[in-house]
């Protein structure tokens, strides 16, 4: 079984990466996966390098993508023995207070593209989520166009909204693997009964890291700061 951990990194993002990455390396060696940076070579549109899961599908079994602003938990176990190999794994966000939202997106492309009528709720977040090769036809083009070219703009979670309506027409296996998973902000709000992010598995910071706890340090610092109680130190060797 070929394994891969892939993300999307470069320059523009280094400010955080350079902390974060060695870790996503450490666990993808941990798990046996290569470990693969997509970066301005697999194309300009930052989040929409992750079409290139269509091509390296071909040469890989299963692939883990994960967001390089993620930090991995020491109590995290190996994603690819958790998700059965037939099964895309990842965590839905349409929940809480960003449920109102996300099904906005889903009527959205309905709307644009047509079909999947009974796809109402189930709206997955892009930051992690482990796929097959089998699902390698869902980081295509929806009747020749992207979900922002189809709308002629620029679209928030333009990516992960074409990606799940994807997988939903073409009806694939999913599991939703909890925010555990996933830990992004939202998770850590009242809805939630605000769950700490460190016994979780995956933190995600994105949306700022905007985490009860934040205060007034930037994102980098907080992932900085959980770094260092999560590890004890912030420079991890690979």
């Amino acid at each position: 079984m070929k394994l891969l951990m892939a993300t999307c990194a470069d320059e523009s993002v280094m400010e955080y990466a350079r902390y974060t990455l060695p870790i996503l390396r450490m666990y993808a060696k941990r798990w046996d996966a290569e470990f693969r940076i997509l970066g301005k070579s697999f194309g300009s549109l930052y989040w929409w390098r992750t079409l290139a899961l269509y091509d390296l599908l071909k040469s890989y079994d299963r692939i883990l993508h994960i967001d390089s602003d993620i930090v991995i938990n020491k109590n995290c176990p190996n994603i690819f023995d958790f998700v059965p190999h037939d099964t895309m794994g990842f965590v839905f966000e349409d929940k809480g207070s960003r449920l109102k939202n996300r099904r906005a997106r889903i009527a959205h492309i309905k709307e644009d593209f047509g079909g999947n009528e009974n796809w109402i709720s189930g709206y997955f977040n892009i930051g992690f989520f482990v796929v097959s090769s089998m699902h390698r036809k869902i980081f295509t083009r929806i009747e020749g166009k992207l979900w922002s070219e189809k709308r002629k703009e620029r679209l928030s979670g333009a990516t992960q909204t074409h990606y799940s309506y994807q997988l939903m027409k073409q009806r694939h296996k999913y599991i939703d693997l909890g925010y555990k998973w996933n830990h992004m902000s939202m998770f850590s709000e009242p809805w939630n009964n605000r769950a700490s992010r460190f016994d979780s598995y995956i933190i995600h910071y994105a949306g700022g890291g905007r985490f009860p706890d934040k205060g007034n340090r930037s994102r980098v610092q907080l992932m900085k700061d959980d770094i260092m109680k999560i590890y004890g130190r912030l420079e991890i060797e690979e």
